[in-house]
């Protein structure tokens, strides 16, 4: 019998001793694990807004130059640009989505 509490009162202090150090070892991963993670998701969000603002310029010079948008156009930009702008972005875009909606929705050809 005295070996048995022995052995029990050893266990007992053995977690107390050791289950805060895997508990804390773990704690370390995760939030090594988020870090990472967060990092990696705000490249991807930078990547993405890069990539929205290269192609407003590109709906915005062109069609600036053309002096009017078709609607499928107009509706794509304004997409992109609410996308843009969810993710941080504004500036000279939004100047350009002003000069955008200005222009005037160009008509289908034969109507």
């Amino acid at each position: 019998m005295y070996r048995k509490e022995v052995m029990k009162e050893f266990l007992l202090e053995t977690y107390s001793v050791a289950l805060p150090i895997i508990l804390t070892t773990f704690m370390g991963y995760i939030v090594w694990l988020l870090k990472v993670q967060k990092r990696d998701r705000d490249a991807n969000s930078k990547g993405t807004m890069l990539l929205l603002k290269v192609q407003l310029i590109e709906y915005h010079d062109r069609y600036m130059a053309e002096g009017d948008i078709p609607s499928y156009a107009y509706q794509n930009f304004c997409e992109m640009y609410d996308a843009y702008h969810a993710l941080g972005g504004n500036g000279m875009v939004t100047k350009m989505k002003y000069e955008i909606e200005e222009l005037h929705l160009k008509k289908k050809e034969g109507k």
